[in-house]
């Protein structure tokens, strides 16, 4: 994909993301704003987002990012990143209305939503994705940190299986560039004594079953307003159950109205959580899926386990 040449003439940009941006959200969207307008001067490049967290304030373009979507005469060309565009929350309107429509992602479970479309699930983050279809000469230490910012967050630090030798080697140009690389990192593992006392009770209350291959957790609404917590309070919880030796799937789920869960899931190499997501009308990665499910906290368990009950089951033949 060429930037340039998919943007020639327009002076109305929009870029967004999906709602309750992470990381590799908020990153893509601001790196790509910030190129665009070193490509691209002459155009008015506009981020919406639903207010990312605030650990995001570091990045250049966090304080400019719109979090409110007026009606408005339609975009030049607009950008559907990290997502497909049903995920974009009331700035789908201004995605589906646009002149031209561009989506760059890389979940599997993403066929392409625009009139172009860059969807490479081989590869960890959106922000790698983004990197590889840059020019390097316009690439600067705000867009540089931005991009790693993205990277490390849906790589968990290069630790992941979606790190390639390609990732490490993007990775190993953005830091040439001296930001603070290792004060990132750190932050990356901090979590408030909130986000550490909830974590706690998630992993003190877990149920392992499948002769302990599969291990699930949950936050009703009652124990989220006993600690004040929000959806991003309860972020890497089930990556920490996915740690547990012996684990092959990790299911957290926390609730988010009367019977209706979020549902995240994290796996080895020996489930397909996507699979097991999109049959709920979710989606996501190989390793790293979610969905919304209804029902009680019993059913949503038990139709999950039916799904990666029959990959173990496949795969011991």
């Amino acid at each position: 994909m060429d930037l340039r040449e998919e943007c020639l003439g327009a002076k109305k940009i929009g870029i967004s993301g999906h709602i309750r941006p992470d990381g590799d959200c908020v990153g893509v969207c601001l790196s790509l704003q910030m190129y665009l307008s070193k490509l691209l001067p002459e155009a008015e490049v506009t981020v919406y987002l639903q207010k990312p967290s605030e650990e995001f304030s570091y990045l250049k373009g966090y304080d400019e990012i719109q979090t409110e979507c007026p009606v408005q005469e339609p975009f030049d060309v607009y950008f559907a990143l990290d997502c497909s565009g049903d995920r974009l929350g009331d700035a789908e309107t201004y995605f589906q209305n646009a002149k031209k429509k561009i989506n760059i992602d890389h979940h599997i479970s993403n066929s392409g939503c625009g009139d172009v479309n860059l969807v490479r699930p081989e590869v960890g983050s959106a922000c790698e994705v983004l990197y590889h279809i840059m020019d390097a000469e316009l690439i600067d230490k705000d867009i540089a940190e931005a991009l790693y910012t993205g990277i490390i967050h849906d790589t968990g630090v290069f630790q992941y299986s979606n790190t390639t030798p390609e990732t490490l080697q993007a990775a190993a140009f953005l830091i040439s560039f001296g930001f603070n690389f290792p004060k990132l990192i750190e932050s990356f593992y901090q979590k408030t004594y909130l986000q550490t006392q909830i974590m706690g009770r998630a992993l003190m209350e877990s149920i392992r079953f499948m002769d302990g291959r599969c291990i699930v957790s949950m936050v009703d609404r009652k124990t989220m307003e006993f600690y004040n917590a929000v959806p991003g309070d309860l972020d890497g919880i089930v990556n920490q159950l996915r740690n547990i030796k012996g684990v092959d799937c990790a299911i957290f789920m926390y609730e988010t109205n009367v019977l209706e869960y979020k549902v995240s899931m994290r796996s080895n190499e020996k489930v397909d959580v996507a699979k097991v997501a999109s049959f709920f009308g979710g989606g996501g990665h190989v390793r790293a899926a979610g969905c919304t499910m209804k029902g009680t906290f019993h059913d949503c368990v038990n139709n999950l386990s039916l799904h990666i009950d029959k990959q173990l089951r496949g795969e011991q033949g």
